[in-house]
């Protein structure tokens, strides 16, 4: 898989993790908010690959990204030098809101799941429609 993963055909997005000693805590085990960063980086990629940049989105409309909610099922638990992969899917997207689905994996084995809410906002903090354009390249 290349650096930043790959985009499917459904498009959805896979992103390879590699868990480091930083990511875990006295046990070996990935501490919790570890998660947490492995899925940021995946929705960033997500977007990358869907040729969104959060920096000339914001520059050039004036558009940026939030995380309203999160819902995380912690179901195994991953180790230090577990190599993981994270997909990222749209489930909906409705107005200012999408809602992705994120599933971190150990080769067919669910380690961590997540419903993200995200919103779209303008520079003010207000909550703006998701852009027709960005609505299509996330397959709705």
């Amino acid at each position: 898989m290349q650096f930043g993963g790959a985009l499917q055909s459904d498009g959805s997005h896979l992103f390879p993790v590699r868990v480091y000693y930083e990511d875990t805590d006295f046990s070996g085990n990935v501490y919790h908010a570890a998660y947490l960063k492995f899925f940021e980086r995946a929705r960033t990629e997500f977007l990358r690959a869907h040729d969104v940049h959060h920096q000339k989105l914001f520059e050039e409309e004036g558009i940026a990204f939030a995380v309203r909610s999160m819902q995380i099922d912690y179901d195994r638990a991953a180790h230090i030098d577990d190599v993981l992969e994270a997909t990222t899917s749209v489930l909906e997207m409705k107005g200012s809101r999408f809602i992705l689905e994120q599933i971190l994996r150990r080769g067919d084995e669910v380690i961590t799941r997540a419903k993200v809410v995200a919103v779209t906002m303008k520079a003010n903090g207000r909550p703006t429609r998701l852009p027709d354009r960005l609505r299509e390249r996330f397959g709705g």
